[in-house]
């Protein structure tokens, strides 16, 4: 599956913290994500993660772009809630492309564990058994 990551300053090093300790699981996945996001998960874990511009910079238009065209099966967004942004609007916009193309997504800790644990049983290949009834 290919997994976008992404999070608030604020919430940065419980991504690094939440990829640490299921490394495993998404070694064997493919994984993308924003600029700083990406830069700290990788020197932390050693996954290969390509790395899109910073947030600020349209990292996150980048990651809708590729929700738009079918290229993303998982959104890993840890959402600071505490501290307004002013790229709301593109975050909404991101999660709104989400829900027309079905991708499950974790904007804290507790969906994230939820989600990767399903991705482990494999639980969350809908897409493929998706493909194999239209084909």
């Amino acid at each position: 599956m290919n997994i976008a990551l992404t999070a608030h300053d604020a919430k940065k090093e419980l991504m690094v913290q939440f990829c640490i300790a299921y490394c495993g699981i998404l070694s064997r996945h493919t994984l993308c994500g924003t600029g700083t996001t990406a830069k700290l998960v990788s020197e932390a874990t050693g996954l290969h993660i390509q790395r899109f511009l910073s947030g600020l910079q349209g990292g996150g238009q980048q990651i809708a772009a590729r929700i738009g065209y079918n290229e993303i099966d998982l959104l890993l967004f840890f959402r600071d809630p505490l501290n307004p942004k002013p790229q709301e609007p593109n975050e909404m916009q991101l999660l709104r492309l989400c829900d027309m193309h079905n991708i499950p997504v974790a904007t804290n800790i507790a969906t994230a564990e939820v989600l990767i644990h399903g991705l482990e049983r494999g639980d969350l290949d809908w897409r493929e058994i998706v493909k194999v009834n239209e084909g």
